[in-house]
Order: structure tokens, then sequence, then C-alpha cells
């Protein structure tokens, strides 16, 4: 029996039980990662049903994104485990343009052992080695991943309600990740390695910003200081591994465990307020960090300790001085572009700060997100001698945005929530889909938009801070990780009913089922454990 199927205005006849890989071969498209029909995303191993439209992803999109990083991960994996007998790989965490990966074996790693590693990654790509899917059931899943001394994935796995655990096989190498995987090998020829050294290497792949190309990777060395600093704290702590999180959880323990993290944040915000004050020159401290970092909270929380040691705090942020909606830039897909510079009002944002520098009292804005309009608060204010301007926003650590004001007389803080609670050894939350989970919450409840609103915008916002702030990283004079490790396990609470809401017709229907997905082995935390003043309230809002 055959049927019909169409890709790009094209339909041919193929018989039933053939897979997708064997029609994209015949629609001759070589960097197929997976299939989408309808809003479905697949993988290309699926066996053809029925007559349908459809369409190819490779590493550009969204979901092939996501698949093109783990079957990367997977080849890095098998690459130095066959290259170096007796060697683990842990995949510490996303950095900027790549991730950050942690190679454990006899001797320490040099340079020539990656150009090794990276010559088998390279091999197996040319060999176009399949990356084969199995169905195993609970109990077999667990016990195989016990005997290999993955004891962490074992306990995930036996916290699912699952009764079959999809692993995939590559050479010699079975293994359990959260994601769909690639076909075969052939697909994942885009890849660099850029050595660290301290045993650290960091894996980086084209991604939906870079396109075909890999980006150039920039090293931010304060980031995976700052990074490490927190993951060993964790690991003082015993809870190295969400399964650990998980029995702090089942066995009542999250309420210490949540003041425990919130201290060490606010120990974070001390030293930052401790640099702060030592430099009497220090006149304007500027907060920058990605969507859903934290900044808000974050100045009101510094705000408070530099008053508690005698300081003037006088906060502005930045949103409040966009232009009204309808005056916002267009890119040029003719989408508004709220990310960019001009999206706010800078001949008010400096007549306003430039009044304040004059110690004249100002009138402050207030943006309305709902409504898309500026309008004047009650808020009055006015510079003393003591007083610190705080200035929070995207732009905050590109000089254009206050260019007339001496490099001696500003603090910039670069924010961004490195969650450094690894779900097992091979996978972890990255701060993409933390910061996408807390903004799918916070607009929802602060902004009436859905989740489909948000994760339309997510890429728009990505592009814009890719361009408007990780350029300018490397300008900050301190880091702040403003992830809490313990945070996952509350927002699913609250985004879950957001994310099932999301119906099969929507475009971004197997992006919803992809965070449902690997929400699925966090155990939920309610929320009456969490400070009013956490940073997390900023996203799920205060106890009532």
């Amino acid at each position: 029996m055959q049927v019909k199927i169409t890709y790009q205005g094209k339909t041919k006849s193929f018989l039933v039980g053939m897979t997708f890989y064997d029609v994209a071969k015949d629609f001759q498209v070589t960097d197929a990662i997976a299939v989408q029909m309808g809003n479905v995303v697949a993988s290309l191993d699926m066996k053809i049903k029925k007559d349908t439209e459809i369409e190819f992803l490779n590493g550009t999109t969204l979901s092939g994104y996501k698949m093109y990083q783990a079957g990367l991960k997977f080849l890095f994996l098998v690459a130095v485990k066959e290259e170096f007998q007796g060697s683990e790989v842990t995949f510490l965490h996303s950095v900027p343009k790549g991730i950050l990966c942690e190679i454990a074996k006899k001797e320490d790693l040099t340079k020539e052992d990656v150009s090794k590693i990276k010559n088998a990654m390279a091999k197996m790509v040319e060999e176009k080695l399949p990356i084969t899917k199995y169905h195993l059931d609970v109990k077999e899943a667990i016990n195989y991943l016990l005997e290999k001394g993955y004891q962490e994935k074992a306990m995930n796995i036996q916290s699912l309600s699952n009764e079959v655990v999809t692993m995939y096989r590559l050479k010699n190498e079975l293994n359990y990740f959260y994601n769909l995987m690639p076909y075969d090998t052939s697909v994942l020829s885009q890849f660099e390695l850029i050595f660290l050294g301290k045993n650290r290497v960091v894996l980086v792949c084209p991604n939906v910003v870079s396109g075909t190309h890999i980006p150039e990777y920039v090293h931010y060395e304060n980031i995976v200081q700052n990074f490490m600093a927190t993951k060993s704290w964790l690991k003082k702590m015993g809870v190295s591994y969400l399964a650990q999180m998980n029995e702090l959880v089942s066995h009542l323990g999250t309420k210490d465990f949540i003041l425990s993290n919130e201290m060490a944040f606010d120990e974070d915000l001390r030293e930052a307020c401790d640099k702060i004050t030592s430099l009497p020159e220090i006149k304007i401290v500027l907060i920058a960090g990605p969507s859903s970092s934290g900044k808000t909270t974050t100045m009101k929380r510094l705000s408070a300790i530099l008053r508690s040691r005698g300081a003037d705090p006088v906060m502005l942020s930045t949103d409040d001085f966009f232009v009204d909606r309808e005056n916002t830039p267009k890119n040029e897909l003719g989408e508004y572009d709220y990310e960019c510079l001009e999206a706010i009002d800078l001949p008010l944002f400096h007549e306003t700060l430039q009044n304040l520098l004059k110690k004249e009292e100002v009138t402050l804005p207030e943006y309305d997100f709902v409504s898309g309009k500026k309008r004047i608060s009650k808020r009055k204010v006015k510079l003393k001698e003591n007083s610190i301007l705080m200035i929070e926003g995207l732009h905050s650590l590109n000089d254009d945005l206050i260019p007339y004001i001496d490099q001696k007389n500003k603090f910039k803080i670069y924010l961004s929530p490195f969650i450094p609670l690894n779900i097992d050894r091979h996978n972890y939350i990255s701060t993409l889909d933390l910061r996408l989970l807390r903004r799918i919450v916070r607009d929802n409840r602060t902004r009436g938009k859905t989740v489909s609103d948000t994760i339309g915008e997510w890429q728009m916002v990505r592009s814009g801070e890719e361009k408007y702030i990780f350029p300018y990283v490397y300008q900050a004079d301190m880091i702040i990780n403003t992830a809490l490790a313990y945070e996952v396990g509350v927002l699913k609470v609250y985004v879950l009913p957001l994310l099932h809401s999301v119906g099969i017709d929507s475009i971004y229907y197997h992006e919803a089922r992809r965070l449902i997905l690997s929400l699925q082995v966090f155990f939920d935390i309610p929320s009456e454990y969490v400070p009013n003043n956490s940073i997390l309230r900023e996203f799920i809002g205060e106890e009532r």
C-alpha cells in the first residue's frame, strides 16, 4: 500500500512502513534532524502511515537545535570513552555559544587529547553511524544504569510514572537522555571543541541564532568561575544531582535547603555591596542581564543592603522608559523590536538622568506592559550627597546608554541564572530553559500573555540578547548567579498547567511538550517556604 508525502510543494508516493529517513533521502534532504507534521515533531525513524504534508527540520530550528545538541553530546561522550578507557564525561552546563564539559581520566587532559576526541567525532560523522532507539522496561533500564554506575540516572527513572523508557545506542554506548535524537551521526558535522585546561572543554555547535555556521566562541572566564563556585557550594550541601534534591523533598528537608540557597544568594549580594562601598567614586551601579535573570529583585535587594550601610540608593529601570508600543522600532521581519536600544525613549531617559545628576527633583515615568503605554508615576526622586544611582535594564553594560559618565564612576554587574543542579551527569537544565520557564510564569501573571505568546517572542528576545548583552559581558565588574538550586521544583507547580494549555493546533505545541517532559523528573516543591524577598517571587508572585 502506498501513501502520498508532500514536501515543499512536491508530492511523492511511498510504501507504508518506510521511515521518514527514507523520505528525506528521496527528497535529497541531507541535513534533516527531525520531521514535522502539522505541529507534531518526530524522529526520522518514524514510519509512514498516511498521506501527509511535512517539513524537515535541521539544527537551525528551535526543535532541531535541541536534537542536534543532544546528538552532539552523545557523539562527544562516545568519542571520549573510546579514546580514553575508564574516563567519565560530565556535561556541566550551558555557557554562551556552547556546553561546558568536564572529563575525568587518569592523566590531565591535554590539547593533543582534545584533538584526538575531535578526530574521533569527525570519523563517526563520516561513517554515518546509526543512533538507534530502544524501548526498555523501567526495571530493565534501572538495572542497566545501576550496572553502568549511573546511579543518579537510575534514581531519576525510578521517580517516573512511565512503564517504558526510551534509550539510545551509539556504537557500544547505550544511554538515557531527555531529548529526541538524530537518526544517525552524518548530520552532526558542524561542531568545535575549545580546550579550557583543568580537564574542561567547551562543545560548540550551531544554534538558532547563528544558523548553519558554528558561532565564534568567546570565553568568559568570570562566568565559568562563578558557575563552578556555585557548583562547589552545592556539592558541599550534598546535592550535586536532582535525585538528591528529590530525596530532600520526599524527606521534608525542603525548608532548610531553600533558606540555605537564599542565604548563599544574599552573601553574593553583600559581596557586591562591599565592592561598591569600598570605592567612594562609584556614583552609578548598572545592572544588566538577559530576560528573566531577576534584574528587578536583585536591584531592590542590593539597594536594601546599601541603605543599611548608610548609602541612599535611587532605583531606575530602563523598561519604564520604553517608547509607546506603536512607536517601537521594527526589525527586518516587520515585528516590534523591544530589545534594541532605540526601543527606549533615550531623550527622556537622558533628560531625567542629567536632571538627577544636577540634584534636581524628577518625576519618573512608569511603563504599562499590558497597554503598551508610558505614563507619569507618582514617584518623585532627588539625589543626595550619599546617593548611589541604581540602573537596571537590558542595555546597562553598553556604554552607549550613558556615554557621558566616566568609567571610574560606574560599577557594572552582570546577572544570569546558571543553575548548578545537574539532572544527571549528562543532562542539565539549561540557562535558556530556566529563563523561559520563569518568563512564561511571569508573563502570564503580570502581562496577561499565553504560553504561545511568550514562546513566540522568545527567539526575538534571544536575538536581542546576542546583539545587545553578550558582547558587553566582559566589561562587567562582577557576575552574580541568580539561579536557585531548588527553583525548578517550585516553578513546575505554576508552569505545568500553562504548558498543558498549549493545544496540538499550536505551532508551539512541540516546544511546550518538550518542556513538560523535561520537568517530569522534578518533584513538586510548594512555594510556602520561599521568602517574599526571594528572586523567585519576581516570577511566581508574593505569598498572600
